[in-house]
């Protein structure tokens, strides 16, 4: 009877831990979506001020961006990449057209910009991250599925 009961609580044990485990992964995927959702927050913005402080939410100190147009470093040079996106591309929105996929300090998923009619995408692609030890993107690559006037 002792073996039995033992086996009994070991497997209730691992039980828990296994739903601790899910939960754990649950509350990751959520803030990991909260911090996708600010990385589209930052290319939609259009005020400056706003922008940075979204910057200042979501990037770590010193983060990077590069992708097939754009190569920069820091919140002041994150800022102006935008606005010059912004510049090119008046009233059009940056976002999310599939799953957020992430494991360990790394994540990918697809995007598109979309003009001011919200219709078919102008540019699609696709963003690798590495997240810093805080939490925030430490860097992003971007790759295009669809590059700029291919459409």
């Amino acid at each position: 009877m002792g073996l039995r009961y033992a086996a009994r609580h070991t497997l209730k044990a691992l039980r828990m831990e296994e739903e601790m485990e899910i939960m754990e992964m649950a509350m990751a995927n959520a803030e990991i979506r909260t911090l996708v959702d600010g990385y589209f927050t930052m290319w939609n913005e259009t005020d400056a001020a706003q922008r940075q402080a979204v910057i200042a939410a979501v990037w770590s100190d010193g983060a990077r961006y590069v992708d097939p147009m754009f190569a920069v470093q820091g919140a002041d040079e994150l800022s102006a990449m935008v606005a010059g996106v912004h510049e090119q591309f008046p009233g059009h929105r940056f976002r999310l057209s599939g799953p957020i996929d992430a494991h360990h300090d790394r994540a990918h998923w697809e995007w598109e910009l979309v003009g001011p009619d919200g219709a078919s995408p102008i540019v699609s692609g696709v963003d690798f991250a590495v997240f810093a030890p805080d939490g925030r993107l430490n860097s992003v690559t971007g790759f295009f599925t669809q590059a700029p006037g291919a459409a």
